[in-house]
């Protein structure tokens, strides 16, 4: 008997393929009914109908197919703070909720600053990470003439550079040394801008009170515009091109939607779904995270950036800590929140309520994330690119729940929140990885390969 000659077929389902008048980056998509076959690792053939036998088959009728979603900012804590995720759970938890590959930072213990402790993190990965993986290599003062050769590693992301103290020991807070690391090699580079000296003067406001509806009073907005504005007049003198991540004022939006030549955005669905006071009424310390959730007039401001285009990338900046860590009185309590398993439901639910298009979010975790970094062979149905898919459910009513959550903090703030919009299957590297909520195939993540590096 003849060996089928496709691994898996996808068919029935709606997919969302590349506008075939947008061969060059960032796409439109079109929605087709057609199948999608997949062999060692590739899409091989879209047509309306495949009627070849496959290893495997998903019958996606009534679902939607989208490329592979990305991740592009997570926080998994590998080596070092293991008690709170590692590269096993946290990529279990991303394909648990329909993402595909991810991007981690370089903030563990010890930070990832020099080849031998990136490579470190890639043989942790191998055989062990549910999702595909990329590093980014941190940038501190005692690596700053080694950034432009360090950024070439293959399978590194990009450069990450702390302007603001939060977890972690990686910090740059001062005009010159930012200066120097953008001095340094070409690619774009991704910055956590908040102004650290005005965070120094001002963290009085935070221990004084106790009280966590105090972070964005401590964090206000003059500490994320002022570091913004310096960030862009840097990026201006030395010619380099950044990516600023979490924003969350709807100032800093006014100001980036004229800096797209050299500015790229990220936002989170925490800034696009809560607001102060309500969230931290509701949940106090399990709200906090750096920069904060604030008033619902910022809320309002990102969404109009995102829809508006100067949004490119929405990451979840799933960084966990423990209960018994968030339990701690505020400002002892850690900053952060999981958020790779709920990014997919979170948006979804945002595309049924009308607030964006199905296109317009998959464009922010897909094609806009390639586009950014420079990833190669992903982000589009298209036959020759990565077989990574991520089937959903439209009209699929859930409840997000902390039992469902497989990150080893064992919440999310998002619990208890109905939802309509699900990820139903994970295709990673052209193997079905998760279906149903279960993960059915572990360990399938492979390394991703970027234009702008050696590999």
């Amino acid at each position: 008997m003849a060996e089928a000659p496709y691994d898996l077929i996808i068919k029935g389902g709606t997919c969302l393929l590349p506008h075939p008048s947008d061969q060059g980056l960032n796409p439109r998509f079109i929605e087709q009914q057609v199948d999608i076959a997949i062999a060692n690792g590739r899409i091989v053939k879209i047509k309306e109908s495949i009627n070849e036998s496959a290893k495997q088959t998903i019958v996606a009728n009534g679902l939607h197919v989208l490329p592979g979603v990305i991740d592009s900012q997570v926080h998994f804590r590998e080596p070092g703070l293991t008690h709170k995720e590692d590269l096993e759970s946290g990529t279990r938890a991303a394909i648990l909720g329909g993402v595909t590959t991810i991007f981690e930072m370089p903030n563990t213990n010890p930070a990832t600053t020099t080849v031998e402790l990136f490579q470190d993190k890639l043989n942790r990965a191998k055989n062990r990470a549910h999702a595909n993986y990329a590093f980014f290599i941190g940038a501190g003062h005692d690596n700053i003439s080694e950034i432009g050769k360090l950024e070439l590693m293959p399978h590194c992301s990009g450069v990450k550079i702390f302007m603001g103290s939060s977890t972690g020991s990686l910090l740059v807070e001062d005009d010159a040394s930012l200066e120097k690391i953008l001095g340094f090699g070409r690619r774009r580079v991704i910055v956590h801008s908040e102004d650290e000296m005005r965070l120094r003067e001002r963290k009085h406001i935070a221990v004084d009170s106790a009280d966590v509806h105090n972070h964005p009073v401590w964090r206000d907005v003059e500490t994320a515009v002022s570091s913004t504005t310096r960030l862009l007049k840097i990026a201006r003198k030395t010619g380099r091109k950044i990516h600023v991540l979490h924003v969350s004022t709807g100032e800093e939006m006014d100001i980036l939607k004229d800096q797209k030549d050299i500015a790229t955005v990220e936002v989170l669905p925490q800034h696009l779904t809560l607001y102060a006071p309500d969230c931290y009424d509701r949940l106090g310390t399990y709200a906090q995270q750096n920069p904060p959730i604030r008033e619902k007039r910022h809320l309002d401001r990102i969404w109009k950036a995102l829809l508006d285009g100067t949004v490119d990338v929405i990451g979840s900046d799933h960084a966990p800590h423990t209960r018994e860590e968030k339990d701690r009185p505020y400002p002892s309590s850690p900053s952060g929140v999981p958020g790779v398993q709920t990014l997919v439901p979170i948006m979804l639910n945002h595309v049924h309520d009308g607030k964006l298009s199905l296109h317009r979010f998959v464009e922010l975790v897909t094609t806009n994330p390639c586009r950014v970094f420079g990833v190669k062979n992903k982000g589009q149905l298209r036959e020759g690119f990565d077989a990574d898919v991520t089937i959903v459910d439209l009209k699929k009513n859930k409840t997000i729940d902390n039992s469902w959550i497989a990150s080893k903090c064992g919440w999310t703030p998002f619990h208890g929140m109905k939802v309509t919009g699900w990820p139903t299957h994970t295709i990673v590297s052209g193997k079905l990885v998760m279906e149903n909520d279960q993960v059915v195939l572990p360990s399938q993540g492979q390394p991703v390969n970027f234009e702008d590096t050696e590999g």
